[in-house]
C-alpha cells in the first residue's frame, strides 16, 4: 500500500460558515482547496448556524483539542410559544403554547436566575456528542431517545432583548465550551411556563478569533501554527532546549507561568510544541510539532 504523503501546509483558517453546509463539509472545502488530507475542525457548527469555525491544517490538527477548549460567543433569536423536535427552527413543531403576557423583565429575569453562571445542562439528542460510540444525532435519526446526564458549564453572559415580534427576542451568549445554545433557549421556553426555540445562530467569536477576521471557506487566510495558540501564554525557548523540545523532553525548570498549557516557540517564533504542567512539578509535553511552523501560499 503507497504511503500517504506528508502534508505540507500547516495552519489555522478562521472560516466565517455559510448557512446550509456542515462542519465537515467546510472541511472537505479547504481539502479540495489546498490539496490536503490533513485537515480537521474545531467545535461542530449545525448545518444551519453560521459563523466562526476553526479549522485547522497539517501539523495544528493536533493542536485543535485546545482551540475547542476556548470560550465561546454567540447570537440568535428566541422564539417564545413554539418547541421543536431539534430546538431549532430546522426541526418539527412539538408543542405550542400562548406567552402572550411574556415582558422583557420576565424573560431577563429568569435568564439571570437560571441559565446563568455554572449550571448543568442536558445535551439535545440532536447533538454531535457520543453516547455509547454513537453521535446523538444519528440516534435521533434512527428514533432512539437515550438517557444523557447533565454536564457542567459556565454561562458567563445570556443577555436577553425584545425584538419587534413580542414572542422573539435576541440574545447574546458568552460561554464555556460544550454549552448548548439551543437547549438555553429551549430551557428559557419551559422555565417561562411555555415553550421555545432557537433561530438565526451565529457563533461571533472562539476565543480572541471573532468573525470580523473570518472569511468564506475559499477567501480565509492561513494563520501560522504559533498564531493558531494565540490565546495561550507562549514560551520562547533557546537552541539548546529547542532540541530537547524537538526530542519531546521534559523541560524543568520551565519558564512558564501559571497553569498553561504553553505554546513552546523557537528565537524566531516558530511553534515547536505545546507543553502541560506535569504532576511532579515542571512541563512535559502534550503535542510536539516540530519546526513547521510557516504558511504556505493558499
Amino acid at each position: 500500500m503507497a504511503r500517504r504523503r506528508p502534508p505540507t501546509v500547516h495552519g489555522l483558517l478562521v472560516v466565517d460558515k455559510p448557512a446550509g453546509v456542515t462542519s465537515h463539509d467546510v472541511v472537505g472545502m479547504i481539502r479540495r482547496r489546498l490539496g490536503e488530507r490533513r485537515v480537521g475542525h474545531a467545535g461542530t457548527l449545525d448545518p444551519d448556524a453560521t459563523g466562526v469555525l476553526l479549522v485547522g491544517v497539517g501539523s495544528v490538527t493536533r493542536l485543535l483539542r485546545f482551540l475547542t477548549a476556548l470560550g465561546k460567543t454567540y447570537t440568535g433569536e428566541v422564539v417564545f410559544g413554539t418547541s421543536t423536535s431539534t430546538l431549532d427552527a430546522a426541526g418539527e413543531i412539538t408543542g405550542r403554547y400562548d406567552m402572550s403576557a411574556l415582558t422583557p423583565d420576565t424573560v431577563r429575569a429568569a435568564a439571570a436566575e437560571h441559565l446563568t453562571g455554572a449550571i448543568l445542562q442536558v445535551p439535545p439528542m440532536v447533538s454531535a456528542l457520543k453516547v455509547g460510540g454513537r453521535r446523538l444525532h444519528e440516534l435521533a435519526r434512527a428514533g432512539i431517545e437515550v438517557e444523557r446526564a447533565p454536564r457542567p458549564v459556565t454561562v458567563h453572559e445570556l443577555d436577553i432583548e425584545p425584538t419587534g415580534d413580542p414572542l422573539v427576542y435576541a440574545m447574546t451568549v458568552r460561554c464555556s465550551s460544550g454549552t448548548y445554545v439551543r437547549s438555553l433557549a429551549a430551557d428559557l421556553g419551559t422555565l417561562l411556563g411555555g415553550g421555545a426555540h432557537l433561530r438565526n445562530l451565529r457563533r461571533t467569536a472562539v476565543g480572541s478569533f471573532a468573525v470580523d477576521e473570518a472569511a468564506a471557506p475559499d477567501d480565509a487566510p492561513l494563520l501560522t501554527p504559533a498564531g493558531a495558540l494565540r490565546d495561550y501564554a507562549a514560551v520562547t525557548v533557546d537552541a539548546a532546549d529547542a532540541l530537547l523540545v524537538g526530542h519531546g523532553r521534559r523541560l524543568d525548570p520551565f519558564a512558564g507561568t501559571g497553569d498553561g498549557p504553553w505554546a513552546v516557540l523557537d528565537g524566531e517564533g516558530a511553534l515547536l510544541a505545546v507543553y502541560e504542567t506535569s504532576p511532579d512539578g515542571g512541563a512535559r509535553p502534550a503535542v510536539v510539532v516540530g519546526s513547521a511552523d510557516q504558511t504556505e501560499p493558499s
